[in-house]
C-alpha cells in the first residue's frame, strides 16, 4: 500500500515537474480565444497570453488600438473603422455609424423615427426592427447585426494576423442593460463573423475585471462609462468572483461627441468673426472637425492647444470661387470647460440615481471606476471626485478596460495558463435601468 502511495506521489511530482520545465523552456500556445468589446462609436479586440498573464490589446497596421464602429458601403468595397470614417462627409448616406443603438431592439414606429433623425443616412422600419438603406449601383437594406459583424470581422482579422494563427472562438462585452433578445442579436453578428461566441459578459464587469476588483476584497464598485455618445453608470456588488448589477443608468444622448460639438461651434464662431464668412463647404466642415477632435485631446494633458486648418469659404450668393484662408486659433482648457460645465454636471445625476437605487451612501462605494476615453477630461475627474471625496481609480486606460476584461475572461475560457478567478455574473432579471434624455 505504501509502495503505491510513493507510486502516486512519484507520478504527481512528475506532472508538476514537466508542467513547471514546460513553462520554463517551451514556448506558450497561441490563445485560442478573442475577447471583443463591440462599442457604439469605437470597438477593440483583446488577446490573453497564456504563460505571461498579459493582455494584448491588438492594433491595427497603424499601430491604432481600437477602431471607430463604423462602416461604409461604395460602389466596389464594404469598408470598416477609419477606412469608412475617412469616407464620412464624401459618402455620409452610406456610412452607417452608431449601429450599436439599434441592434436586437423592437421599435415604435414614431420612436424609431425621433431616433433616425439625427443621421444623415436612411434608417427604415421593418416589423419595429430598425435597417439601414444603402444606394450605390443600387438599392439595399442591411441590419444592425450585419454592420457589427463587418467590425468584428475586421478585429477578427486583425487578430489573426497579429497571433498567425486562425482564430474562431471569442468573449463578447454587451452593455448591463441589454435584455436577451439584444445579446442574441449580438451573438448573430458574431456568428455572420465567423466567430463562435462562448460567453457574454456585462461591459461594468469586464471594466471591473480589468482593474482587478474580481480578485480584491471590494464590496461595492461604481463604474463610469462615459464614451463618444453615451453615458452608463452601474453600480455593482461584488461577494468573492461574483457580481450582482444592483442598480443602472444613464444618458444615451451624451458623450464626447457632444463635447466636440460645442468646441467645433464655438471654432465656427471664430472663423466667422475672422473672416465674415461661416464655414459652410463640406471638405471645411471636415478640416475643422478632425481638428476640434484632435484639440479636445490635446486638452486632456496641455492648458492651452492651437488649431491650423487650411479653409476654402463660400461667400453666399456669389459666382467667386471659394476665398483659400488659413485659420490660427488657440484653445485654453479653460475654454473648452466654460463650453461643456453643463454637459459635465449632467455626469452627476445617472450617479445619484444608481446610488439611490441601489440604496447606497456615496461613502459606502469602495471603488469608482472610469471606463471610456471620454473620463479622461480633466474636469469630469475632478467633478467625479469633489462628488465622492476621493480620487477614482485610474490604473487602467480608461478606453481600454472592458476590451482587456474581455480578454481576461477569453483566456480563463480558452484554459490558459496561469489559471484566472473567472467573474461570474449574478442575473438580476428585475433590474431596469434609468435613462436620462
Amino acid at each position: 500500500m505504501a509502495g503505491e502511495i510513493s507510486m502516486i506521489g512519484s507520478v504527481i511530482l512528475a506532472l508538476f515537474l514537466a508542467g513547471y520545465l514546460g513553462q520554463q523552456y517551451l514556448p506558450p500556445p497561441k490563445p485560442k480565444v478573442i475577447g471583443l468589446d463591440l462599442g457604439t462609436t469605437f470597438c477593440s479586440v483583446g488577446v490573453f497570453h497564456p504563460g505571461s498573464g498579459e493582455v494584448e490589446v491588438v492594433a491595427d497596421e497603424e499601430g491604432r488600438r481600437s477602431i471607430p464602429s463604423a462602416v461604409s458601403f461604395t460602389t466596389t468595397a464594404v469598408l470598416a473603422g477609419h477606412e469608412a470614417v475617412d469616407l464620412a462627409d464624401s459618402n455620409p448616406q452610406n456610412t452607417i455609424y452608431d449601429a450599436k443603438r439599434f441592434i436586437g431592439k423592437t421599435f415604435e414606429p414614431e420612436v424609431l423615427e425621433r431616433e433616425s433623425a439625427r443621421y444623415p443616412f436612411k434608417v427604415i422600419n421593418n416589423n419595429g426592427s430598425a435597417e439601414f438603406e444603402i444606394s450605390t449601383n443600387h438599392t439595399f437594406t442591411v441590419s444592425p447585426e450585419f454592420i457589427g459583424s463587418r467590425l468584428l470581422l475586421k478585429m477578427k482579422k486583425m487578430a489573426e494576423q497579429q497571433l498567425g494563427v486562425p482564430i474562431q472562438k471569442a468573449v463578447i462585452s454587451v452593455p448591463a442593460e441589454f435584455d436577451e433578445r439584444q445579446r442574441n442579436y449580438t451573438i448573430r453578428a458574431a456568428n455572420l463573423a465567423g466567430l463562435e461566441i462562448l460567453r457574454v459578459i456585462n461591459e461594468p464587469t469586464a471594466a471591473a475585471m480589468a482593474y482587478g476588483l474580481h480578485k480584491v476584497d471590494v464590496l461595492n464598485v461604481l463604474v463610469v462609462d462615459l464614451g463618444g455618445g453615451t453615458l452608463d453608470v452601474s453600480l455593482l456588488n461584488k461577494q468573492g468572483g461574483m457580481f450582482l448589477t444592483r442598480a443602472m443608468a444613464g444618458n444615451n444622448k451624451l458623450g464626447g461627441q457632444d463635447f466636440s460639438q460645442r468646441l467645433l461651434q464655438f471654432t465656427k464662431e471664430r472663423v466667422t468673426q475672422e473672416f465674415g464668412v461661416t464655414p459652410a463647404l463640406k471638405e471645411d466642415i471636415h478640416r475643422l472637425r478632425q481638428a476640434v477632435e484632435a484639440a479636445k485631446l490635446n486638452l486632456t494633458v496641455h492648458p492651452t492647444t492651437n488649431i491650423h486648418v487650411p479653409l476654402h469659404l463660400q461667400i453666399q450668393d456669389s459666382s467667386d470661387p471659394p476665398k483659400k484662408v488659413m485659420f490660427n486659433a488657440e484653445i485654453t482648457r479653460k475654454q473648452f470647460e466654460e463650453l461643456n460645465e453643463d454637459l459635465f454636471q449632467k455626469i452627476l445625476t445617472p450617479i445619484k440615481i444608481v446610488l439611490a437605487e441601489g440604496y447606497l451612501e456615496k461613502e459606502e462605494v469602495d471603488e469608482i471606476v472610469l471606463v471610456g476615453g471620454s473620463t479622461r477630461i480633466p474636469r469630469i475627474r475632478k467633478i467625479i471626485t469633489e462628488f465622492f471625496g476621493k480620487e477614482p481609480n485610474t490604473s487602467v486606460d480608461p478606453d481600454l478596460a472592458v476590451v482587456t476584461g474581455v480578454a481576461i475572461q477569453a483566456g480563463i475560457m480558452g484554459g490558459s495558463w496561469p489559471l484566472q478567478v473567472s467573474a461570474l455574473e449574478i442575473p438580476n432579471r428585475h433590474l431596469r435601468k434609468t435613462n436620462l434624455n
